[in-house]
């Protein structure tokens, strides 16, 4: 096994701080950072910016190309595999050889099919000296919705909830604004800003008329916005129907429709609306997950109520969490967050590990995952 040394893992600490440029705009590709160092220098850095542009290892060769350095024999940090296929680029490993990079350092390698060793196999057969697991773990959370959306075939979904400390996210009247506070919206509108869409159900978009749009934070990305809406019950005055929004809005329904207004959100500019299988009355959520890779969604922050976080919970679509919590109280006839998951025994219940707290000013914030 290896084991870090100090100037590997300060590299690719760098390497991954490059590659969080690209958070919210590569889409179904990962996170990638990539460093050039040659005679202990950084010669040139680069990283994975937008989906379907150059992958960081190309940036960074030809920033070091543009900062007039040679390359040959330098050694080069990257926090993922590089590519070894033809997709919209050309594979990154061939390219690394062809510049004479002398010795290529590996955060975590790509679980990607079409790349899964074959890119450490090129750089090998061709003499380049390879080191793998450097700062590993820190590599595979930067790219968490990626390596879920590879190994699952689905995006990569986070639950999202401000509640009161008894798990409430309205009074019995359904009033919400604001549970939490002024920084921890603001803190979710940075998550929005990171994911590549937003989900919620149309009892949402009829209590709250939602824009979820990006309004707070350093990420500016809109998400695309997905609401499940078996009926299509949702207004056709909606909020997420503005013409001054840059992404656009999927409505996820079923064959029991509204046909008169299918056609009329079918003509509407920015809106796409999906036919999928019904189960139980309602959009069948598999199905959905299964319907939305032709838009290249790798991750998906639910803010959905009680229903559809509790049915999304049900089949297993549920990978990570953060729930916003305030320091009130608001009883039993509160809205919960999570609905009925059916769940009679505590053998059954929803294990969560990686639990991390972290105090917001006055409210806490929790996250994990579920195992």
């Amino acid at each position: 096994m290896y084991i870090e040394n100090f100037n590997d893992s300060f590299y690719m600490e760098r390497a991954i701080e490059l590659a969080k440029k690209g958070i919210g705009k590569t889409k179904t590709n990962p996170l990638v950072g990539c460093v050039i160092v040659k005679d202990e220098k950084i010669i040139g850095e680069g990283a994975h910016l937008k989906f379907g542009e150059n992958h960081a290892e190309i940036n960074a060769i030809e920033d070091a190309k543009n900062r007039g350095e040679d390359v040959s024999g330098a050694t080069l940090y990257v926090n993922l595999e590089p590519c070894s296929h033809f997709g919209k680029t050309p594979p990154c490993a061939n390219r690394i050889v062809k510049e004479g990079i002398k010795r290529v350092v590996i955060g975590t390698a790509d679980p990607f099919e079409k790349v899964s060793g074959n890119g450490i196999k090129i750089l090998e057969d061709a003499g380049i000296e390879i080191t793998e697991d450097v700062c590993s773990e820190e590599c595979l959370i930067l790219n968490e919705r990626f390596f879920t959306y590879v190994k699952n075939k689905r995006p990569f979904v986070v639950l999202k909830a401000g509640m009161s400390i008894d798990g409430k996210i309205a009074t019995e009247s359904g009033e919400s604004k604001w549970i939490t506070s002024e920084f921890s919206r603001s803190y979710s509108h940075e998550l929005r800003g990171k994911l590549d869409a937003i989900m919620v159900g149309i009892g949402t978009v009829l209590s709250d008329n939602p824009t979820l749009n990006v309004r707070h934070g350093k990420y500016k990305n809109n998400p695309i916005r997905i609401v499940t809406d078996s009926k299509l019950r949702i207004p056709i005055e909606s909020n997420l129907f503005r013409d001054d929004l840059d992404s656009i809005s999927i409505i996820a329904t079923t064959e029991n429709c509204d046909k008169e207004k299918l056609k009329v959100l079918s003509a509407k500019k920015n809106v796409e609306v999906l036919i999928c299988k019904e189960k139980n009355g309602r959009v069948d959520l598999i199905d959905l997950m299964d319907k939305l890779k032709e838009y290249n969604i790798s991750s998906i922050l639910l803010e959905g109520g009680r229903t559809l976080n509790a049915e999304m919970l049900k089949n297993n679509l549920v990978d990570k969490f953060y729930f916003f919590i305030a320091p009130i109280l608001l009883g039993s006839l509160g809205i919960p967050a999570i609905g009925d998951l059916e769940i009679d025994k505590l053998k059954n219940s929803i294990k969560i590990k990686d639990i991390k707290c972290e105090k917001l000013f006055d409210d806490i914030l929790v996250t994990g995952r579920c195992d």
